[in-house]
């Protein structure tokens, strides 16, 4: 029985007296916000490590147990940190990050995917841990007077590419191209005026991009994505709004946490409320907002339509994180396939995204025509709209009201037989006061 033993005891020992495998740093990249820095490192192995910072002069330490440096360089000095430097201390590898000024750190590790190694990412936030918006929306205006604020988010950005096109572009610098090109016209809208989440090549969590178009108060968010898939023949734009599962989601978590104490939901406060008021009040917030996102969503496809080809000729539904705010109505257009190579150099004609940006903004336009916000230009000289896609709920009374017309009317300029509409349909209006 000893002899037995003697074998397994020597395996038992090795297993735990045997050497840790050597985590290797093979790669850094920096990305700059305007309210943190992004830092990651490429990693060969799931890493043991530590963080701490030191002040006078504020850095950054990270102590990696059994790590070695594999060449690690700082590529330019981005945002905070302004420099790099390795050491070892035993079989302990020490980076330290040399910043301009103190930083609140987030870490976390991403596993292997898509091709890339496992990563260590650091968000480096600025010590007050303030959202920064790119644009500052002047919002102290004369009653009656103000522009409703379009945020506009190109989707990915910085670490995140976004899909890889045909001919290897990128989604996150197409989505950025034509958020730029939206704004641009949005600001030469009447009564209108951009937002952009983000101007530049940074990476935004998806939580904080509808929080940015909270604090801008915004009135509408659009989230520019390009599609992808497996068959290269897909094609056509996609227009989605958030299914009623991401919305129970997010009332959940906002009903759950503590951050209720500072959270506005339609202007109203939900941390002084008992959990039931809480629960009805973001109920309503949330059930008026997904009416507006899917009568956004259908002026949009409408729109979207007059350009090319739709790959959905309806509104989708889906989960998206970026959709999920409960008080700013929000839509997810995808602009195209980017797998597709003749949609993916589409993309990168000026000439087609201005086609696209200006399909986009009818169909904003005709949205906040039949819609227009409280104390907006377009509620003080209202535009009369020469059409209504008809949306979820509404009746051909409703709709003719809503447009001060006679239903007889309605029913005459559109050759209606009876009062039976459909979701989705264009209504044209009549054109008398």
């Amino acid at each position: 029985m000893l002899r037995l033993l003697r074998p397994l005891l020597l395996f038992l020992l090795i297993g735990s007296l045997g050497p840790v495998s050597a985590l290797e740093l093979t790669g850094l990249r920096l990305w700059a916000a305007d309210d943190h820095t992004r830092v990651v490192f490429d990693l060969s192995a799931e890493p043991d490590y530590k963080l701490f910072l030191l002040e006078s002069p504020p850095r950054l330490v990270l102590d990696f147990r059994a790590g070695r440096d594999a060449g690690l360089a700082l590529p330019a000095a981005k945002g905070v940190v302004q420099g790099l430097r390795t050491g070892r201390q035993g079989e302990q590898l020490r980076v330290v990050l040399d910043l301009d000024r103190s930083v609140q750190p987030r870490s976390f590790v991403l596993p292997p995917a898509k091709g890339k190694p496992r990563r260590l990412v650091l968000d480096l936030y600025k010590a007050d841990g303030a959202l920064a918006v790119v644009k500052t929306v002047e919002m102290i205006q004369p009653a009656l007077t103000r522009k409703v604020v379009i945020a506009i988010d190109a989707g990915h950005g910085g670490e995140d590419p976004g899909a890889i096109g045909a001919k290897g572009s990128h989604e996150k610098d197409l989505t950025l191209a034509v958020a730029r090109e939206l704004a641009r016209q949005i600001d030469a809208e009447p009564g209108m005026s951009a937002v952009l989440i983000r101007d530049r090549d940074f990476f935004i969590p998806l939580e904080q991009r509808y929080a940015i178009a909270r604090k801008a108060r915004a009135d509408l968010f659009l989230s520019i994505h390009a599609d992808a898939f497996a068959n290269r023949a897909a094609r056509g734009s996609s227009v989605f709004v958030l299914s009623s599962r991401g919305a129970s989601s997010e009332a959940a978590r906002m009903l759950a946490t503590q951050e209720n104490q500072s959270d506005l939901v339609g202007g109203v406060s939900l941390g002084d409320k008992d959990s039931t008021l809480a629960a009805v009040l973001l109920d309503l917030s949330q059930s008026a907002t997904m009416e507006a996102s899917e009568s956004v969503a259908m002026n949009l496809l409408r729109g979207l339509a007059r350009i090319g080809n739709v790959h959905k000729s309806e509104v989708q539904r889906a989960n998206f994180v970026v959709l999920r705010s409960p008080d700013v109505p929000s839509v997810l257009v995808e602009t195209g396939f980017i797998t597709n190579p003749s949609e993916e150099q589409r993309l990168h004609d000026q000439n087609h995204r201005s086609k696209l940006a200006a399909a986009v903004v009818v169909g904003v336009r005709d949205y906040f025509a039949n819609t227009p916000p409280p104390g907006t230009l377009f509620a003080s000289n209202p535009q009369r709209p020469s059409q209504h896609v008809v949306a979820r709920g509404e009746s051909l009374s409703l709709i003719a009201g809503r447009h001060q017309v006679s239903v007889d009317e309605l029913r005459r300029v559109n050759r209606l037989a009876g009062d039976n509409i459909v979701v989705g349909a264009v209504l044209n209006l009549p054109n008398t006061p």
